[in-house]
């Protein structure tokens, strides 16, 4: 008998053990599809959160002016979708977006641009607004450039040695400024190797801020320049001439030779930014704040 009730508790243990075993293994399976289930919902919520969004690489004339968040809750309201803005150079802008790390490119060098599409990289240029550059400089004006033309006031500043502060960044608006330069018939390396001559390879910004505290000319898109004026000891010496017409274009990046781009929203993008209610706002813009307006339609 005794040996008979140890058999019976003996195998008892070996169910009961077992029992466990396959709850525990029944648990595991569980928590496992709900861990998956988690991860599906969370995966989900990121996709859905992606395809909300555009990523626009843009120059910092057109961020640094106010353009952009001025026009974003329109763009929202009528599409759907966030912008998610890079300010760069637009050298800059344009490796940003062969790296993939843009949708859609909004810049101003019409070499540059040419050239992003000729490799493949970008879609159809839409050039669809323009501003203008301006010299900026001392109220003074030591160089005698007020009134010039581009190309002459750049060939003053030269002649009489003036500090000149550059971008020096490869943007739209560091290209336009070494084609015055050529065309004043002025040797950007000579240039580059004066005392007078500071190239900074920073943004407007940040080249507004140093000319005005070093006495110094530079060239400048309007725009930026009046959103920062109060704080500048600058002022307008030479505007609007055909040398110093600023021209933007927007172009897609080109899916299939940049994987992981959102075609689909760069083209919203492009699309609301070239329809006749964006025109208008555009058209609108600065008129307000700084009692002009800071760009216009066409090229």
């Amino acid at each position: 008998m005794k040996i008979k009730k140890l058999n019976f508790l003996a195998l008892a243990l070996v169910f009961a053990f077992t029992g466990c075993a396959k709850n525990d293994k029944d648990a595991k399976v569980a928590s496992n599809s709900n861990s998956s289930s988690k991860e599906a919902v969370v995966s989900s919520n990121e996709n859905n959160k992606e395809d909300k969004i555009v990523r626009l690489t843009t120059t910092t004339s057109v961020n640094d002016s106010g353009l952009m968040d001025y026009l974003r809750d329109d763009f929202k309201k009528d599409t759907g979708l966030d912008m998610e803005i890079v300010s760069k150079g637009t050298g800059a802008a344009i490796e940003d977006a062969k790296a993939g790390n843009a949708d859609v490119i909004l810049v101003h060098s019409k070499d540059a641009e040419d050239k992003f599409i000729e490799e493949g990289y970008g879609l159809e240029r839409k050039p669809f607004m323009h501003n203008f550059f301006v010299i900026v400089g001392p109220k003074d004006d030591p160089a005698g450039i007020k009134g010039k033309d581009a190309e002459e006031a750049f060939k003053l500043i030269n002649e009489k040695n003036e500090k000149f502060v550059s971008r020096g960044d490869e943007s739209g608006t560091h290209n336009k400024e070494l084609k015055i330069w050529e065309k004043a018939v002025v040797d950007v390396d000579e240039l580059s190797k004066k005392e007078n001559y500071n190239s900074l390879g920073d943004g407007m910004g940040a080249t507004l801020t140093f000319a005005s505290e070093n006495n110094a000319y530079t060239l400048t898109d309007l725009s930026t320049f009046l959103t920062m004026k109060n704080d500048l000891d600058l002022e307008v010496l030479v505007d609007q001439s055909d040398a110093l017409k600023n021209v933007y274009s927007i172009i897609i990046v080109n899916p299939d030779k940049v994987k992981g781009t959102n075609q689909e929203n760069a083209k919203k993008f492009q699309d609301w930014m070239l329809s006749d209610k964006a025109s208008k706002l555009i058209s609108e813009y600065g008129k307000k704040d700084y009692g002009q307006q800071l760009f216009f339609l066409g090229e």
